[in-house]
């Protein structure tokens, strides 16, 4: 079962069953991020203008109300975790603010062996 890092400041610990909302987490977990991009009216995307073939190049979340508008192309689930597979990228996003309002913080890093297990 892949695993959830929390980040706090810079420290890290791994969650053991609980979730600090507020804190940022990382997952490869594909049902997680699919989860967290779609409550959000998100959706998988490529930037234009890179990969080429079957590559779809860089890979994004599009969230709306973001500047992705007219640099970005939808691109099916499919395709999205093929290259975040692909490529060992994790991802790491945050579920609400301090305020608590959902967040919309996101990112992808280099997968880490140590801290979060593939699919």
């Amino acid at each position: 079962m892949p695993t959830r890092t929390q980040h706090q400041s810079h420290s890290k610990t791994k969650t053991q069953g609980r979730r600090d909302t507020k804190s940022s987490h990382t997952t490869t977990d594909h049902d997680e991020i699919r989860r967290w991009v779609e409550e959000r009216n998100g959706h998988p995307a490529r930037v234009i203008g890179t990969g080429g073939g079957e590559d779809p190049g860089l890979v994004r979340i599009d969230l709306p109300g973001f500047s992705g508008e007219g640099k970005l192309e939808p691109i099916s689930w499919e395709e999205f975790f093929e290259a975040f597979e692909e490529n060992q990228l994790a991802f790491v996003y945050q579920d609400e603010k301090k305020s608590g309002e959902p967040s919309t913080f996101s990112k992808f890093v280099r997968r880490e062996r140590e801290t979060v297990q593939s699919r």
